[in-house]
Parts: structure tokens; C-alpha cells; sequence
């Protein structure tokens, strides 16, 4: 199982450093992978992944505000989120998002890509013509790439999707994708083991409940 913490906008770099070090303390062999802001990126090794929210497809240039790739190589970092509804509703077409995913591939990156569909269009019944459109803009057969599963109705709400739908949308991607498959969308500890026990399910992509280091290993470790 891959258990992948976005922390989003929080922590200064300090404060992941605490982060980091319980979540070290008490990892083993686990596929975690941990996306921080880049203000607090860490030159420290540590055994989980770390990764990047965000990045602009150039290694540096005139891009004000941006992350390019030297800033990520002097952390080491080559896994990296693209697509995540929180970055699309800050403008993120699908010919931009493109050029990152292009840009990720060429250097060879760890690619978790995020697709998901909102409220209308769950409720309109047209998810998986909605996530064919978002496949489409990218190459399913690069090795390197993850695809995870977030409807966006349920990121933050507290409202994850049933088990049931879970199933038959992963299900769906996994006709598309030999990728590994995430779902994210208000996982905790309480909806953990029925998330897992999903057939194409290979991990989730968690926000909140992963804010607290603590909370994240209950995850990881919770059998």
C-alpha cells in the first residue's frame, strides 16, 4: 500500500522537521511519501519519500513565484503531484497541466496524478466520461506514474465517497491504466480498512488526517 500525506499549506520547515522525525521514528518498509510545502523542504534523508506539491515545467527562468526543477534537485526531490483539484481552481488547464506531466516525464519524476470530478457532475452521473477526458491528456503507460482517484466533493468535506462507488470508479481507470491507484477524498481512520479492502485500490492520498504525524502512523499502521 502507498500512503501519501499532502500537507498542503501548513507547516514552516522547523515544524515538518518534528513532523518528519516522529514520522521516522516509526515507519519500516512502507511506501509513504510525504508532500510538504516548498518553503519547508528538508536536505534530510529520511525513509519516507519526500515530495513536491507543486512545480513549473522549466529548470529555472523569468517565472515569478514558481518552483523549478534546480530548486527541487538541490532537496533530491523527483516525485512530485500534478493535477490536484486544489491547483486546477487556481487556473490549471489541461494544455498546462500537460506541460508539467510532459516536463515530469522527461526527467524520469515519480508522478502522482490527480483526477476527480465535482459535485454536478457525481450527481449528473457522468464521472467516468468526465475522468476519460482527464486521462486523455496524459501517457497512461509511462512507467513512473500513479493515478489517484479524488473526487473533489469529498476533499476536505469530511464526506468521503462508499466503498461501493470507490470500487466501480477504480475499476473503470484500471481499464485505462496498468498505474497504481489512489483514492483520496476525507480518508481516516475510521473509513481506512474499508478504503483498503478495495480490489484496485493501492493506497490513498491523504490531506487533513495527516496533518498530525501521529494520526498519518495510526493509518499507516492500522491493520
Amino acid at each position: 500500500m502507498i500512503y501519501a500525506a499532502n500537507l498542503k499549506c501548513n507547516y514552516t520547515r522547523s515544524g515538518f522537521l518534528e513532523y518528519a522525525r516522529v514520522l521516522d521514528r516509526n515507519i519500516s518498509d512502507q511506501s509513504v511519501m510525504v508532500f510538504p510545502p516548498s518553503s519547508a523542504f528538508l536536505e534530510t534523508k529520511f525513509k519516507f519519500t519526500q515530495g513536491a506539491q507543486n512545480f513549473y515545467p522549466a529548470k529555472s527562468g523569468s517565472f515569478t513565484g514558481e518552483i523549478g526543477s534546480d530548486m527541487l534537485d538541490e532537496f533530491g526531490i523527483t516525485t512530485v503531484l500534478i493535477g490536484h483539484s486544489e491547483r486546477r481552481a487556481l487556473g490549471e488547464d489541461e494544455p498546462f497541466l500537460k506541460a508539467k506531466f510532459d516536463f515530469a516525464k522527461q526527467n524520469g519524476w515519480d508522478i502522482i496524478y490527480c483526477i476527480g470530478e465535482d459535485d454536478i457532475t457525481h450527481m449528473n452521473g457522468s464521472t467516468k466520461e468526465f475522468l476519460c477526458d482527464q486521462l486523455e491528456n496524459i501517457d497512461l503507460e509511462y512507467e513512473n506514474l500513479v493515478v489517484a482517484y479524488e473526487p473533489i466533493w469529498a476533499i476536505g468535506t469530511g464526506k468521503s465517497a462508499k466503498a461501493e462507488f470507490i470500487a466501480e470508479i477504480l475499476d473503470f481507470i484500471s481499464t485505462k491504466t496498468t498505474a497504481p491507484l489512489l483514492y483520496g477524498g476525507s480518508v481516516n481512520i475510521a473509513n481506512i480498512d474499508d478504503i483498503k479492502a478495495i480490489k484496485n485500490c493501492d493506497g490513498v492520498l491523504i490531506g487533513t488526517a495527516s496533518w498530525d504525524a501521529n494520526k498519518f502512523l495510526e493509518i499507516i499502521k492500522k491493520d
